[in-house]
């Protein structure tokens, strides 16, 4: 396998030295808009397979001639999600695979955005599947830790621990810190804006996708090995729009363990309009510049890669589901913890971000062997989770089950 991975951020960062340890392929280009980002990921894994190159994630025609001229089998995206449709589209013009760990983006019903849908997140990849299932081609949508291992987990259980579900929901908490930071998020606070602001999606089998108010539905979860409870609420998230797809479930959620200053800070930033994506035009000592607030925001914010040696404590992703088997009532809550101290030792990564590197490694590997394989726009839910879950083991990073 030949992979060229867009974005050598964190999350692409973690990812290089994730592979390095693996077998599976012979050459991945790391590839960036900012040349130094992806050249120090390659020398930091000092491995002949890894070569950087400069590229710019929404020029689809430079994306597809690097892609031709590495003769890459699959196109990872590590970027931020307002990326993926250039990059998806680009990996089809070259004719190569495309995996991915967020999906396009939503944009909320233009009267009613705290009831209905307007266009939800992957409408615009799923539009074009049977453009890449005539081609016999896999897009592997939102396959990072949520959405990723979370749907994984949700096909494990309807497979394997339940008769029937009544529901699925995702639950993600953490108790991690950081030094010297009163707000300081331990991933892109682009993607967190988009996803903690925009209107949450439920599912309901008897009502289809409809929406909520944002942080609606708060409860208390209790997460696994010394987290303990933690507030959650609803936010927008893909495997809402992903699960219902391939596995039968009643009510589908997804709740964000944000905490109320978290929730407060990203109020704020609405009510003063700096979570906006358009730009607005400001002045400079070189004359009016346009900018984006929401760009203004990160820029003014620490780079979550750089996080790891002053954060503390562990995180949590995980699928909370509820049904039967065997006649009987089931509850059950099947996780992955990393805590920020081993992560950081063992590969120089915060936990945030190497959790979500590290799905996409595993998906990669499965495909690589053909334990994994389809065509079209699939979602993790699409294939078999054993072999996934299997191998997550094998890459020394173990996955629980809790009953409730």
């Amino acid at each position: 396998m030949r992979v060229l991975l867009v974005g050598a951020g964190g999350v692409g960062t973690a990812v290089t030295r994730i592979a390095a340890r693996r077998s599976f392929f012979e050459a991945m280009v790391v590839a960036d808009y900012d040349p130094a980002r992806a050249e120090a990921a390659v020398a930091a894994v000092d491995d002949a397979r890894f070569v950087a190159e400069r590229v710019d994630a929404s020029d689809e025609s430079a994306v597809t001639a690097l892609l031709q001229r590495h003769d890459c089998d699959v196109l990872l995206n590590a970027t931020d999600p307002r990326f993926v449709m250039p990059l998806f589209r680009a990996a089809r013009a070259a004719g190569a695979g495309y995996v991915d760990m967020a999906m396009s983006l939503s944009h909320p019903h233009p009267e009613r955005p705290y009831a209905e849908c307007g266009v939800k997140l992957g409408d615009d990849q799923f539009a074009r599947a049977e453009e890449w299932e005539k081609a016999g081609a896999l897009a592997l949508v939102g396959m990072g830790v949520e959405p990723g291992l979370s749907d994984v987990f949700a096909r494990y259980a309807a497979d394997e621990l339940f008769d029937e579900i009544e529901e699925i929901g995702v639950r993600d908490g953490a108790n991690l810190t950081v030094d010297g930071h009163d707000f300081a998020p331990s991933f892109s606070i682009w993607t967190t804006i988009e996803e903690c602001l925009n209107p949450p999606v439920v599912y309901e089998a008897d009502r289809g996708w409809f929406t909520t108010e944002p942080f609606s539905e708060p409860e208390v979860f209790d997460f696994p090995e010394g987290i303990g409870p933690v507030e959650c609420v609803n936010v927008e998230h893909e495997e809402v729009l992903l699960v219902p797809r391939w596995v039968d479930a009643r009510r589908v959620t997804f709740k964000y363990g944000l905490g109320s200053r978290f929730i407060e800070t990203l109020r704020t930033l609405r009510l003063l309009g700096l979570d906006r994506t358009a730009p607005v035009t400001v002045p400079s000592a070189d004359g009016p510049v346009a900018v984006s607030p929401r760009d203004v925001v990160a820029a003014c914010l620490p780079d979550p890669a750089t996080l790891g040696e002053r954060m503390h404590g562990k995180t949590c992703a995980g699928t909370w589901v509820r049904g039967t088997k065997d006649g009987a009532a089931r509850e059950v809550y099947l996780y992955h913890v990393v805590d920020n101290q081993w992560s950081m030792k063992e590969y120089g990564s915060q936990a945030v971000v190497w959790q979500t590197a590290l799905n996409p490694v595993v998906a990669l590997d499965l495909l690589a062997t053909g334990a994994w394989s389809g065509s079209g726009v699939l979602g993790p839910e699409a294939f078999p989770a054993r072999p996934f879950l299997d191998l997550l083991n094998a890459y020394g990073s173990p996955w629980g089950v809790r009953e409730q």
